[in-house]
């Protein structure tokens, strides 16, 4: 399962390129400076950060330190992360069940279920934090299911740490586990209220030291030597934390809509959005059986029928599948259908533990899995006219196989398995090695296909993805006269992702006026004073509108007064020396 998973996600990976070259660019600066790496900023002369804590750009970071700019640095290392997150996830249902072998075997679902799933496929292809933070979150599940069974507060602490470090992965996001972490804990540890009460108080610490001491160094530091950072506004940490990355992301907010985009981007919230568009390619595959398998779960505890741990589990991995899809479904600030990748772990494991745990419930399952498959299917157009019809007999078959291993003919339950995975994971399978085989750059990666504005389905398995700015395109003619500049930046343009792609094609430091989310740096007056001291060369149009771009717009006027045009591959440039 590890050697498949590996060659799913490495095969032919150079293919996108530098992927979101906003963060390779920030990975390359951090190759060169180590401010530049600690603070996670976007150029090596540390101006702005970029959207996101840097736990992601720490291992770029070092990644193109030791092996050089270039794609498959920027990439493997979130590729490798996706082969890890599979090992955990299998270690960790494996241990839930308390036979060794179904343990074995639940696990072995689960974690095929996992990399099969398109939005992992996706994220563990893409240098995107999305890819470390499930990794962070399903290390934490294993410590779960360590700490549990003798309600041990030392693998809880272990939980909080690993949590800790999620949150300096993608901030809040990170922490949507929290809450199946612990009423878990709270309902099966062996122990009494008070110790397990106790024990998470203890876990809440480790949380805060693990997440917290690189925003308290942050906030500590003089803001006058540090880059400013990106998303926040103010300049905050915190308020990038509970703002940008929290509460703005849910119900939308001001650094949102400050970005040039409204902030309620995603115009279908409700109970169906996780089925349908985008997101139903990329995540819902099997949705349909993990609501069976939680059925299962319900009823097998009623009976009492599960072990604590086997409880502890289906508990843990239903309200992480729970939170994240309400979350997901109704979130109204800025939403991307990849988010999607946290969901793959609880789909695995819920349906590994379920499998193996009732009969009944696999047989149930095989059949909502292929049905749900037939119709993405023919939605989107993949694959032959035939392949449907072969799923759906595969499914009627698995059941009559299972049923008869169940009444009679054991011996064939192994074919009945085989057959009922074949039927469950055909079509998840098939659409996550098209979206291996399909190039992806830009900020928002798709699955398999295009699309002008999400959820808007546009033409499938198009031979490339470049969704807004940035896909890295820079005319080589411009390239060569940045990297010719001899000065503290090689140039300044409006935008972090128009800078990002200009310093990966010239290897130079481009100063990106009003970053990301249009953050208010530099002001007219610094950026006049910038150019008067000689420290900039050349200033870019970048097409961002400067109706969306507050200072931005001002500079861009104030160069035009002052300073004549020139064509540069394409590009208007001005020489501001």
């Amino acid at each position: 399962m590890l050697a498949a998973t590996a060659a799913l996600y490495l095969w032919n990976l150079s293919i996108n390129g530098y992927g979101n070259s906003f963060y390779a660019a920030a990975a390359q600066s951090g190759a060169k400076d180590w401010g530049a790496w600690f603070f996670g900023s976007l150029d090596p002369n540390n101006f702005i950060t970029v959207d996101k804590p840097p736990g992601a750009l720490w291992v770029t970071g070092l990644s193109v330190r030791l092996f050089g700019m270039n794609s498959w640095a920027v990439l493997v290392p979130q590729a490798l992360m996706g082969v890890a997150t599979v090992a955990v996830l299998y270690a960790t249902v494996r241990r839930t069940i308390t036979d060794p072998t179904r343990g074995a075997i639940a696990g072995l679902i689960a974690g095929a279920v996992l990399a099969l799933t398109p939005a992992a496929t996706l994220m563990f292809r893409y240098n995107n934090p999305d890819a470390l933070l499930v990794l962070l979150m399903v290390v934490a599940s294993y410590f779960l299911m360590r700490a549990i069974p003798t309600a041990s507060w030392r693998w809880l602490v272990m939980v909080g740490a690993a949590l800790g470090l999620a949150f300096l992965t993608k901030m809040l996001a990170g922490l949507m586990v929290l809450p199946a972490f612990s009423l878990a804990y709270l309902l099966f540890a062996p122990t009494n209220w008070w110790r397990r009460i106790l024990h998470l108080l203890g876990a809440a610490v480790a949380l805060v030291i693990s997440g917290g001491w690189w925003v308290a160094i942050v906030q500590l530091w003089p803001a006058s030597s540090r880059p400013y950072i990106g998303g926040s506004q103010n300049n905050n940490v915190l308020n990038l934390a509970l703002g940008y990355n929290g509460v703005d992301r849910i119900i939308g907010g001001g650094n949102l809509e400050s970005h040039g985009r409204p902030s309620g981007w995603s115009t279908h919230a409700g109970v169906l959005r996780i089925l349908s568009a985008e997101m139903g390619y990329e995540a819902s595959w099997l949705v349909p059986a993990v609501t069976i398998a939680i059925a299962a779960a319900a009823h097998l505890a009623v009976r009492r029928r599960l072990s604590r741990l086997e409880a502890a589990g289906f508990t843990t991995w239903t309200v992480w599948f729970v939170v994240c899809t309400v979350v997901f479904s109704y979130m109204t600030g800025m939403v991307h259908p990849y988010y999607t990748i946290a969901l793959a772990p609880a789909v695995g494991a819920l349906i590994g533990l379920a499998a193996v745990k009732s009969r009944w419930a696999a047989m149930t399952m095989v059949l909502a899995a292929a049905g749900w498959a037939i119709v993405l299917l023919r939605r989107a157009g993949l694959g032959p006219a035939w392949m449907p019809w072969l799923i759906g007999a595969a499914a009627v078959t698995a059941v009559v196989l299972l049923i008869a291993a169940l009444a009679k003919w054991p011996r064939l339950t192994p074919a009945a398995l085989a057959i009922s995975l074949v039927a469950s994971l055909a079509g998840t399978t098939m659409f996550s090695v098209a979206t291996s085989a399909t190039p992806h750059t830009g900020t928002i990666p798709n699955a398999a296909h295009t699309a002008d504005v999400w959820p808007t389905v546009g033409s499938r398995f198009a031979k490339t993805m470049t969704m807004g700015a940035g896909s890295g395109n820079v005319d080589p003619q411009l390239a060569t006269l940045l990297s010719t500049t001899r000065t503290q930046w090689s140039a300044a343009t409006s935008g972090s992702q128009a800078a990002a792609s200009l310093e990966i094609a010239s290897g130079t430091a481009v100063m990106a006026i009003g970053g990301w989310s249009n953050d208010p740096v530099p002001t007219l007056a610094q950026f006049e004073d910038a150019v008067h001291a000689g420290t900039i060369t050349y200033y870019i149009e970048s097409g961002r509108m400067r109706s969306h771009d507050r200072n931005g717009g001002e500079i861009a006027d104030w160069v035009e007064q002052h300073y004549p045009p020139m064509k540069v591959g394409g590009a208007t440039v001005y020489r501001l020396l």
